[in-house]
């Protein structure tokens, strides 16, 4: 079932693109790629997806993201900061009018008190609007934590077209 609402939500989140002439861009840590692959799912998506960026280590998030060390010292990579420069990045590093951005901690290991497993924040932005970010705290085991964290980024970009 979540495989036909991914794809049903890409396939939406491309009409609302084509629509507008916008192309998207996504900037993904915990998700390892999982968004730009359901958008590139749908066919034809060469015409309203740009680009993906899988910044998993800290260093990519700098190298491609333009993610500061200090930021990244001072509030680890699973952070509001962290991805509002992640989103900001993507969109400037791309061609496209519309991004979104996530890091968490998807599990087993790699969770504390202050930031448990199944944390993850979230952020989107488009073109000429104030980025938006969020986090959510999500269970399950690892490939479940990740799936709810596509379903989440996606329905992020929808919602930023039906406002």
């Amino acid at each position: 079932m979540d495989q036909d609402l991914l794809y049903s939500l890409s396939e939406k989140i491309g009409r609302l693109l084509v629509e507008r002439g916008d192309l998207m861009a996504a900037a993904e840590s915990c998700t390892g790629g999982w968004i730009a692959k359901v958008m590139t799912d749908v066919p034809g998506s060469s015409d309203w997806f740009d680009r993906g960026f899988v910044t998993y280590s800290n260093q990519s998030k700098s190298a491609l993201l333009g993610v500061s060390d200090a930021i990244l010292e001072r509030c680890g990579a699973v952070s509001e900061e962290v991805v509002r420069v992640m989103v900001s990045g993507a969109l400037a590093a791309s061609n496209a009018q519309v991004a979104v951005a996530v890091s968490g901690i998807a599990g087993p290991a790699g969770g504390t008190k202050e930031k448990p497993v199944g944390t993850v924040w979230f952020a989107w932005e488009r073109s000429g609007l104030p980025c938006v970010s969020v986090k959510h705290c999500l269970y399950g085991d690892r490939e479940s934590v990740r799936r709810k964290a596509v379903i989440i980024a996606l329905q992020g970009i929808q919602a930023i077209y039906a406002a």
